[in-house]
């Protein structure tokens, strides 16, 4: 546009230049006959007029021919053609419509503009906590209060992204505010990942000294639920034994699980230094098959003595234990247990008899934050008491190392069973699939990391389901699960060795150990086998700040009704 201006400025100077040479004459009369044009012949000051006059023409229609582009173009773009043309009545709302939706869109994109200065002030600030604290006096406490800081920093970035890509959605401008961007969901943001582990301070734990008479026995006995129940009643049996100065006796695999296949014993011995549990064989060979519990006394009363029904009786009878009669030392409810202290377990348990058994204590609260601590109650040089046999331990770590790598998060998913059993609780912890699948990649995305494992009981349409919904940034974050046995992949083939394959308690096992050395843990509210998991976590110093239960702190979207 400025070059034709420009253009059309020379060529009004070239004909005011020409105009100025063409001689003035007087205004001939409308009536004046100018005799030259009958003549064939014309002078040469005539000629040279007539040439200036046909000059003076061209150049206004070249000036003309310039200007009208120019005209149209000017008045194409100043006059409103759909106003002329209009017919509707309304013209004026639709008009108001228009500049209400130009400033929505101008609203929008200022707020993103300031989400995004937002964003860079957080990383910012993100960034500089990273920077380490030379002059604090309490390294442990300044670095845990930085970890909490940065971790709620993360957060905030996190939901600033997501407020981002929401105001972004109603424009087709793809992700123009994202060049150059920072990744808020980078577990590496300064070298440092959001999910921390969690320090259990397993030093500063309170513990009791294991020290047992000799020929001087606690027999145990549990009765209630499957493997993770016994393995939480073995648990505060040991603790009993403790306070008790006993031997523990393993249960039979013939009246129990086959605690050997799962566990490793002579491990306790060893993080002990001297024999404090023997199993049930060593028991019989020492009683020379006369075996016999001397004294029992029931630590529940109700609903029966012991927790212990005629059917387990008969189990022991049947493998040569013989009991004298049950005694009750207090009145107890497993449905509604005391808190009790160490002295009354000393005060009512105590007795000079070789051999005691106080039942099924699964739902014992005795001691209940000393017991329940990381690392147990009991001094010990490992990291946990009861654990996975090697033989399994090595198991998971080949499977993580073919299948899952170092980061990677575990969910227990439990289904079978648990509708009834979630809703009779208040409230119900049994959450629909589509609400599940939004609880889980919510914690993806904080944890930054695409892959789950999946330890559950769920029916394949229930895990499909599960497996269609759960993605992130458009993609599809997988959900792996053990496959079946395939003599060309090694990684089970220790179990295959010791003929442990197939074994459903192994493979339970097998689960919870995959799962206690995953980055992340979402575990299923309510379930015994979440909490084994939780015990191994906080024991090997795998458990995260991002662990959590299925849709912690939300209520299932709906509940059915009762039977």
């Amino acid at each position: 546009m400025d070059r034709e201006s420009s253009d059309d400025e020379e060529d009004r100077r070239h004909l005011i230049h020409q105009n100025d040479t063409i001689p003035k004459s007087p205004r001939p009369s409308t009536f004046q006959i100018d005799e030259d044009d009958h003549h064939q012949f014309k002078s040469p000051r005539h000629s040279s007029q007539s040439n200036n006059v046909r000059n003076l023409i061209f150049n206004k229609r070249y000036i003309f021919a310039i200007t009208l582009p120019l005209l149209i173009i000017f008045i194409y773009f100043t006059a409103d053609f759909k106003s002329l043309f209009r017919t509707n009545p309304s013209s004026d709302s639709f008009q108001t419509g228009a500049v209400a939706s130009n400033l929505m869109r101008e609203s929008e994109l200022r707020a993103l503009y300031l989400l995004k200065q937002q964003q860079s002030g957080l990383i910012d600030l993100w960034n500089r906590t990273s920077m380490p604290n030379l002059n604090s006096t309490s390294v442990s406490t300044s670095s845990n209060s930085i970890q909490d800081l940065r971790s709620a920093l993360i957060d905030q970035i996190s939901l600033n992204k997501k407020i981002q890509q929401a105001l972004l959605s109603s424009h087709q401008f793809g992700n123009w505010l994202d060049s150059n961007d920072h990744n808020v969901t980078d577990p590496t943001l300064s070298g440092l990942t959001t999910c921390r582990k969690v320090d259990q301070r397993l030093s500063q734990r309170r513990t009791i000294e294991w020290k047992p008479k000799q020929d001087k026995y606690l027999f145990a006995i549990c009765t209630s639920g499957q493997m993770s129940n016994h393995l939480i009643c073995l648990e505060k049996h040991m603790f009993f034994a403790a306070v008790l100065n006993r031997i523990l006796i393993i249960p039979s695999s013939k009246v129990d699980y086959e605690f050997n296949r799962v566990l490793d014993i002579d491990h306790i011995n060893k993080c002990l230094g001297k024999e404090v549990v023997i199993t049930f064989e060593e028991f019989s060979d020492r009683k020379k098959n006369h075996m016999h519990i001397d004294k029992v006394l029931c630590y529940f009363s109700s609903p029966q003595p012991c927790y212990v029904d005629d059917e387990h009786v008969k189990k022991l009878k049947a493998i040569g234990v013989s009991m004298s009669e049950l005694k009750t030392v207090w009145t107890e409810d497993v449905k509604k247990p005391t808190d009790r202290t160490k002295q009354e377990v000393i005060e009512k348990f105590s007795t000079n008899d070789d051999v005691l058994a106080i039942g099924d204590v699964f739902f014992a609260d005795v001691e209940k934050e000393w017991v329940m601590q990381p690392g147990g109650p009991i001094a010990h040089i490992c990291q946990t008491l009861i654990e996975p046999s090697r033989v399994i331990l090595l198991t998971a770590q080949r499977f993580i190392q073919t299948f899952l790598g170092d980061k990677f998060i575990a969910l227990h998913f439990r289904r079978h069973g648990f509708l009834k059993f979630c809703n009779a609780k208040n409230p119900s912890c049994f959450f629909p699939i589509p609400q599940a699948a939004e609880c889980i990649t919510r914690l993806v995305e904080r944890a930054n990391i695409p892959v789950i494992y999946l330890s559950t009981d769920a029916a394949e349409s229930e895990t499909g389901l599960l497996q269609s919904l759960v993605t992130l940034n458009g993609k599809t974050v997988p959900l792996i699960t053990r496959p079946p046995r395939n003599s060309a992949e090694k990684w089970d083939a220790l179990l295959y060795r010791k003929k442990l394959d197939g074994d459903p308690q192994v493979e339970a096992m097998l689960d919870k150990t995959i799962s206690a050395l995953s980055g992340v843990f979402i575990g299923a509210p309510g379930s015994t086998f979440t909490e084994d998991i939780i015990r191994l976590r906080r024991g090997w110093g795998t458990a995260s700040v991002c662990d959590e239960y299925l849709c912690e702190g939300e209520l299932p979207n709906f509940i059915a009704g009762d039977e």
